[in-house]
C-alpha cells in the first residue's frame, strides 16, 4: 500500500519556504500502514501538476498533492484535476456558503468574485471540508486509484488530514499493520554504533527495517515493522530490540514506540509530576522556550521564560548582580547559576533552566571563546552549571545548547544526574 505526495508551488522550489507539509502528511499516512513511495515538487503550472499525476499513478496506490488552491491566477491545481480527469468545474453550493460565512464573520474586505470561484470544484470530485479556510479538499478516483487534492497552507491542510483524508483512506482501504519502536543511544557516533550492529542487522528478517537517525549527541535506531497481523508483528520486533540490549546496552538510554521529542518527554514527565519549569536565555534568544511550547499541554508544565540577551537585561530584568557579571563575565557557571536561581524564584517553579555563551561569530560581551557555552539548572533542592563547548557554527551552537539543556532536565527530573 503506497502513497506519493505532489507539493505545488515556485515558493517551495526557489528556497523562500521549507516543506514541513510533506513530513506530516508521510508521518499521518505512515501511522495508517500507507507506505509514501516518492515525494516530488512541482511548479504552479498545468504541464508540470500533468506530468507529476501521471508519473505518481505508476507507482502509487493514493496520490496527494498540496497547494495551488488559493484565490489568485497562479493556483491552478482544481483546473488541472478538471483536465486530468476529463472533467469540468461546477459550482458547489455548500464550498460557497462556508466561503461566504468566512468572509461575514473574519474578513473585513468584502467578498470578490475570485474568492467566489473557489467554489468551483470538478463535478466528479467530493468536497473535503476546509474549516479554517476557503480552498476546499478534493477527493477524486480513476483507475483504483485515489487522488487528494489540499491546500497548502498547513493549518488547513492538517486539520483535512486529521477530520476528511485518514477516516476516508482507513474506510477504503486495507492495509497492513506498521509497528515502529526507537531505542536512544547516546555516547557512541553513528559508524561506531553500525559497527556493533553490522551481523545483527544481516539477519534482520525481512519485514523489519533498521533506520539510523543521527543527531546532536545521540543516534536513534529506528525498527520498523510491517504486516498482516498486530500481535504477531509487534512481538517480532521486540524480540529483535531484546538484541539491541545485548550489543548496545551500556549506550542504551531511552526507548519509545514512537518517535518522540526530548520536550515532548519532559512535558509528560514535569506534567505527571505536578511540577513547573521556567527558562532565562541568553545566548539561546528564546529557542529553548520556543520548541518547549510548540507541542500541546506545554502549558501544564511551563510558566514562562525570559530573554535576557544583552548584560543590561540580565541585571535589570533577571536581577544578576552586576559585581558577578564584573568578576566572571556574562559567560560564566556563577552567572548561569544566578540566571537559573532568579528564573526559578520570578516565576516560582520548580525548576528553571538557564542558556549563555558566545554562539558566534564575535566575542560580544565576553572574552570566552566563540562556542563556549554554560548552562544552570535549579531544582528543588540545589543549583549548578555545566560547561560545553559546541564549535564555530553559530546555528549548531543554539540548537546543541537547546538540545543539551533538555537532556540536563531529563535527567534531573527523572533521577539520572550525572555531575
Amino acid at each position: 500500500m503506497t502513497a506519493e505526495i505532489i507539493t505545488i508551488g515556485d515558493e517551495i522550489l526557489i528556497g523562500q519556504i521549507v516543506d514541513s507539509n510533506s513530513a506530516f502528511i508521510a508521518r499521518e499516512l505512515n501511522l495508517i500502514g500507507i507506505s509514501v513511495c516518492q515525494i516530488t515538487s512541482v511548479q504552479d503550472e498545468q504541464e508540470h501538476i500533468l506530468a507529476a499525476l501521471q508519473d505518481a499513478s505508476k507507482r502509487a496506490n493514493v496520490v496527494i498533492l498540496t497547494g495551488g488552491l488559493g484565490p489568485t491566477k497562479d493556483d491552478v491545481t482544481k483546473y488541472t484535476f478538471a483536465n486530468y480527469f476529463d472533467d469540468e468545474l461546477v459550482l458547489n453550493e455548500k464550498v460557497l456558503a462556508h466561503i461566504e460565512e468566512l468572509f461575514s464573520k473574519y474578513k473585513k474586505t468584502p467578498i470578490s468574485d475570485l474568492n467566489r470561484e473557489q467554489a468551483l470544484l470538478p463535478s466528479k470530485s467530493i468536497a473535503l471540508h476546509n474549516k479554517y479556510g476557503t480552498a476546499a479538499g478534493m477527493w477524486m478516483e480513476k483507475d483504483k486509484i485515489v487522488y487528494i487534492s489540499l491546500p497548502g497552507v498547513p493549518y488547513e491542510m492538517k486539520n483535512l488530514m486529521e477530520v476528511e483524508v485518514i477516516p476516508r483512506l482507513r474506510e477504503k482501504f486495507h492495509r497492513p499493520f506498521i509497528y515502529h519502536k526507537t531505542i536512544l543511544t547516546r555516547g557512541e557516533g553513528e559508524s561506531a554504533i553500525a559497527n556493533k550492529l553490522a551481523a545483527w542487522e544481516d539477519r534482520l528478517p525481512k519485514h523489519i527495517k533498521l533506520a539510523y537517525l543521527p543527531d546532536l549527541g545521540s543516534v536513534r535506531l529506528r525498527l520498523s515493522g510491517k504486516g498482516d497481523h498486530e500481535e504477531e508483528l509487534i512481538y517480532s520486533v521486540e524480540k529483535e530490540v531484546e538484541g539491541l540490549y545485548e550489543l548496545l546496552g551500556d549506550i542504551i538510554a531511552d526507548e519509545q514506540e514512537e518517535d518522540e521529542k526530548i520536550a515532548v518527554q519532559i512535558s509528560k514527565l514535569l506534567t505527571a509530576q505536578k511540577k513547573f519549569l521556567s527558562a532565562a536565555e541568553s545566548c539561546t534568544g528564546g529557542a529553548l522556550a520556543a520548541e518547549f511550547t510548540t507541542h500541546p499541554g506545554a502549558s501544564s508544565c511551563f510558566k514562562g521564560g525570559i530573554v535576557s540577551y544583552a548584560t543590561q537585561a540580565k541585571s535589570e530584568v533577571l536581577h544578576v548582580r552586576g559585581e558577578l557579571i564584573e568578576k566572571y563575565s556574562v559567560v560564566s557557571a556563577e552567572v548561569a547559576e544566578a540566571m537559573a536561581r532568579n528564573a526559578k524564584k520570578m516565576f516560582k517553579t520548580d525548576y528553571a533552566i538557564s542558556t549563555t555563551g558566545n554562539a558566534g561569530p564575535t566575542k560580544g560581551d565576553s572574552d570566552a571563546e566563540v562556542g563556549t557555552v554554560y548552562i544552570g539548572l535549579a531544582t528543588p533542592e540545589k543549583v549548578y552549571s555545566k560547561k560545553f563547548i559546541f564549535g564555530n557554527s553559530r546555528d549548531q551552537v543554539v540548537k546543541q545548547t537547546v538540545q543539551k539543556a533538555y537532556e540536563m532536565i531529563l535527567k534531573e527530573i527523572t533521577g539520572e544526574v550525572r555531575n
